[in-house]
């Protein structure tokens, strides 16, 4: 299995105690990260430290601060946090809007401890103070009168203030004079790099969980039918839900820790898998497996064809030869498909083979090819439309816009 590496600097208090640890990105034990997408270098965090290596390993007893980009906050994914167990890190590049501030008030209201990272005091920034519980200030980045003169004005919300980035003994000292409640920095301690084994969760399996999520009318029996067929989402949701301490008794089944967590959790939990492992693969790959999908049952529900549900699935195994990096002849013999679905995935033959030769007709506008399957060009278009807007749904889970 493929290693996978998180790394984490320690926060001190005054008293030089070590009081959380900030978790931070690392693609190797190297301790630097190069981080082009931070959309994904958080969720791979998170993923990795809930779900790999285990925030109990991680941290132990002390909590966890998480960096959070605008999208992440915006999508609901933290819904898969212990409100106790984790400090939600608002990044320093984020776009300010009403928009946000009113998610993260609803994340304060939730129990979460919001804290502003590389702050500067700015007037308009007023509303995302007054609901911050910590504000972390690059002391490099500031001349001492401004650091100062930012500490004073911070002096009057009702926050807790972390100098980072202290690099020096003389940079603590002056830190603890002006009052600061904690402490990071390479002075104190470097980041170090926490090493573990990834379980590869079933890209497919993941994808098929995302899609019946998002179905108005699925069941617990449904997801959990899903999820017992994946060894590795099995095993990552069941250590998820078994690290809450809260918990009178262990959770030892799938049933049980849906119950527990319920859908909303599902939904982002099996979104942070996706958006962690498919690094390697364009995100409009995913949506083309949805829409897909969702054409196809669509069409078949126009047409009243029996078992929906098989014509989605043909159109979302559509793509497994590109999303594998596989012929689709191997994946099919890998399967338990049926043989009306591996028929038509392998040939188009059948009454769900030709569902889904009309989907990839309409895809290259090859109306000549819709007009011999006997298809109107304004019935397909709307159903395009109405599957676009669904998988659209979906996928916006899986990515930041």
């Amino acid at each position: 299995m493929p290693d996978v590496f998180v790394g984490r600097q320690p926060i001190f208090d005054r008293a030089l105690d070590v009081v959380a640890y900030e978790l931070l990105f690392r693609s190797s034990d190297t301790n630097w990260a190069d981080i082009t997408d931070g959309e994904y270098a958080t969720s791979q965090v998170v993923h990795d430290a809930f779900m790999e290596i285990g925030l109990e390993s991680l941290v132990g007893s002390k909590r966890a601060f998480i960096n959070l980009t605008r999208d992440f906050i915006l999508q609901d994914y933290t819904a898969v946090f212990p409100t106790d167990r984790v400090v939600l890190e608002v990044l320093e590049n984020i776009v300010i809007d009403a928009e946000l501030i009113e998610a993260i008030r609803a994340l304060s209201r939730q129990g979460y401890t919001i804290a502003l990272d590389d702050f500067v005091f700015d007037e308009n920034l007023h509303p995302l103070v007054e609901v911050a519980d910590i504000v972390k200030v690059d002391v490099l980045a500031l001349a001492r009168p401004a650091l100062r003169q930012n500490v004073a004005r911070l002096r009057q919300y009702d926050v807790k203030l972390l100098a980072e980035k202290v690099e020096t003994r003389d940079e603590l000292a002056y830190c603890q004079e002006l009052g600061f409640d904690y402490f990071q920095g390479y002075f104190l301690c470097e980041p170090d790099i926490v090493k573990g084994q990834r379980s590869p969760a079933n890209r497919l399996a993941v994808l098929r969980l995302l899609a019946k999520l998002q179905e108005a009318e699925t069941t617990l029996a449904q997801l959990e039918a899903i999820i017992r067929q994946d060894v590795s989402l099995s095993f990552k949701l069941l250590r998820l839900v078994n690290a809450d301490p809260s918990l009178p008794h262990q959770i030892e089944s799938i049933h049980q820790a849906l119950l527990h967590l319920g859908t909303k959790f599902i939904t982002a939990w099996a979104s942070l898998i996706m958006l962690a492992d498919i690094g390697d693969k364009p995100h409009e790959l995913m949506v083309t497996a949805l829409i897909r999908g969702k054409m196809c049952e669509l069409l078949a529900g126009s047409q009243h064809l029996p078992d929906k549900e098989r014509f989605f699935t043909v159109g979302l195994f559509s793509v497994l030869d590109a999303m594998l990096d596989s012929p689709m002849a191997d994946i099919v013999a890998s399967l338990p498909l049926t043989e009306d679905v591996a028929q038509a995935l392998l040939t188009y033959e059948g009454v769900v083979g030709t569902t889904l030769r009309s989907v990839l007709a309409y895809e290259r506008n090859n109306w000549e090819a819709i007009h011999e399957l006997g298809l109107d060009r304004w019935v397909i278009g709307e159903t395009y439309v109405q599957a676009l807007v669904w998988a659209s749904a979906v996928g916006d889970q899986l990515s930041s816009e």
